[in-house]
């Protein structure tokens, strides 16, 4: 499972995701920073990479497609010093994996 970090998280948290086994790759690391959503959509859909993303739209969007559309981790956990959410990442991360094999669509985390 492929996980792709949007733009108003850390990189710092993809390369956690990385770090626990999980490929992870950020959207400024692959030149989308100032992608628009549509193109990040698409550039998951073709990799079948995951949505980590604090943007409503995506779940929105999610909410509106068919199975074939990539799962989606809505983080909703408001703003936070990126050691606070690597910190709670790595401890929601078992339960996240469990519910992202088990093809959840959309995963919201508060």
């Amino acid at each position: 499972m492929r996980l792709l970090v949007d733009a108003q998280l850390p990189p710092a948290l993809a390369r956690c995701l990385s770090a626990h086994d999980h490929p992870s790759d950020h959207v400024v690391d692959l030149g989308m920073d100032a992608a628009a959503d549509r193109v990040i959509w698409q550039w998951a859909e073709r990799e079948r990479a995951v949505i980590v993303t604090k943007d409503e739209d995506f779940a929105i969007w999610r909410i509106a497609h068919n199975s074939d559309a990539p799962q989606v981790v809505w983080l909703r956990l408001g703003n936070t010093r990126r050691s606070e959410l690597l910190d709670r990442m790595e401890i929601l991360l078992p339960r996240l994996v469990d519910s992202l094999e088990r093809g959840e669509p959309l995963i919201e985390i508060r």
